[in-house]
Formats: structure tokens, C-alpha cells, sequence
């Protein structure tokens, strides 16, 4: 992890925006790509989310501004929130996970058997795959629940990178007025939100690892948008 401080007390002086990814679920487990399938949190995941509150509590007790407490709609990341202590936040649709396509529910090594190539989501995207069949298919869980898995075109990196950009222009002002801001979402969003924030290729989102129940910090320094702690 980085700290940018010598305790998240400090991080808290003046404005800033912490981004918080969901818990545990059955498909982060087994490093499937759970882009929009609303996969609930696994108990590890329950635990993981009332555990990152009170890491929160304690690493920023001014708390954030309820008018700048945002979610993702999936259901992961809103029980992430309400597990966390942050019930009252509204619904941020920009903050959704990348949709990967016919990648979804699949591991990077099931997808490159299947197409017979090495294949990277941060090089070749979503956009490798639209010669895939696009159907969706059904699955259990370890829970025994069977679920749908919709595929669609998927989205290309830089589709991503645009819309966390519009998250930047709405989350900037605040934190440069002071505001504290809370994001729950999703681990590869969030990580593509952070180069955008900084000013970066979104490509470079591979090299920020970000576990389940972790969070990073955005802030100012010295007028720059700067990434204060991560993977806290």
C-alpha cells in the first residue's frame, strides 16, 4: 500500500475524495471479470466491508459530505456501502464496472484458450472479442444460485477512461474547496478513474493493484491533482 502521510489522519487535512472498492464476491475470489453482473458480496466480502468502515472512521473522522457520497447501482458495491457505515449516498452511474464483453464471468487465461492467442484486457481490450459469439450464458454460484451472464460488445479502455473523466470534473471542484468525497465502486473503474485524475494514460490503471475493501485518496498538493494513498 502507499501512504503519502504518515497516517491517514493527516490525508483527512483539507479536501479529498476516497475511493472505495466493494468486497469480496464469489468471481473476485476466483479472479473472474464481474463487470455488470450483480453478484452479491460473499460472507469474506460482508466482513471485509464493515471492516473497511471502521478503517474509515478512523483514518478521516471529519467523514464526507452526504450531498458527495456516491455508488455505484450494482448491488456489490451498494452493500459494500451500506456494510461500510454509508447508508444515505446516491447512485453514481459513471462509477459502474468496465462492461468486458464476452469476457464476462471468464478468466484472462479461459479467454485466451478460447480464441486461441494470448489476449490482455488493458492491450486488447473488449473490442478483440466482438467476433465471439454474444450469448449469454447461465452459471451457479458456490452459494448454488443460478444466474444469467448478459454479454454485450463491451466497452473499449478509452469508453471507460471518458466517463471517469466526467467524474473528475464533478469531484474536482469539491475537493479544491475543501469537500470530502466517497466513491464505492469497482476495482478496474476506479483504477482508470485514479489516471485520469492524475492526468495519465488510462493503460497505466494496470500497475495500481487494488484489493477488495481497500481504498485510495485522491487530493491537491501544490495545485495538482495528486494520489495521496492507495490500496489502504
Amino acid at each position: 500500500m502507499i501512504h503519502a502521510a504518515s497516517s491517514g489522519k493527516d490525508a483527512s487535512n483539507g479536501g479529498y475524495a476516497v475511493l472505495l472498492r466493494h468486497g469480496q464476491t464469489a468471481w473476485s475470489e476466483t479472479g473472474q471479470y464481474t463487470g455488470r453482473t450483480n453478484l452479491s458480496l460473499t460472507a469474506e466480502g460482508r466482513n471485509q466491508a464493515k471492516a473497511a468502515g471502521e478503517r474509515l472512521r478512523l483514518a478521516f473522522p471529519d467523514g464526507f459530505d452526504p450531498e458527495f457520497t456516491f455508488a455505484s447501482p450494482l448491488q456489490r458495491a451498494q452493500e459494500t456501502a451500506r456494510l461500510a457505515g454509508y447508508d444515505r449516498l446516491a447512485d453514481m452511474p459513471e462509477i459502474v464496472e468496465w462492461d468486458y464483453g464476452h469476457a464476462e464471468g471468464r478468466r484472462p487465461a479461459d479467454v485466451s484458450a478460447e480464441i486461441g492467442r494470448d489476449w490482455c484486457l488493458w492491450v486488447d481490450g473488449p473490442q478483440a472479442l466482438r467476433g465471439c459469439p454474444a450469448q449469454d450464458w447461465k452459471t451457479e454460484l458456490p452459494t448454488g444460485k443460478r444466474i444469467k451472464v448478459h454479454v454485450t460488445e463491451g466497452e473499449t479502455l478509452d469508453q471507460v477512461a471518458r466517463r471517469t473523466r466526467k467524474v473528475v470534473s464533478r469531484i474536482e471542484p469539491v475537493v479544491r474547496a475543501g469537500g470530502h468525497v466517497l466513491l464505492v465502486a469497482h476495482a478496474h473503474v476506479l483504477r482508470i478513474l485514479v489516471t485520469q485524475w492524475m492526468d495519465l494514460d488510462p493503460d497505466k490503471a494496470q500497475l495500481l493493484r487494488m484489493d477488495t475493501a481497500h481504498y485510495g485518496v485522491l487530493g491537491i498538493y501544490q495545485d495538482k491533482r495528486v494520489l495521496k494513498q492507495w490500496n489502504v
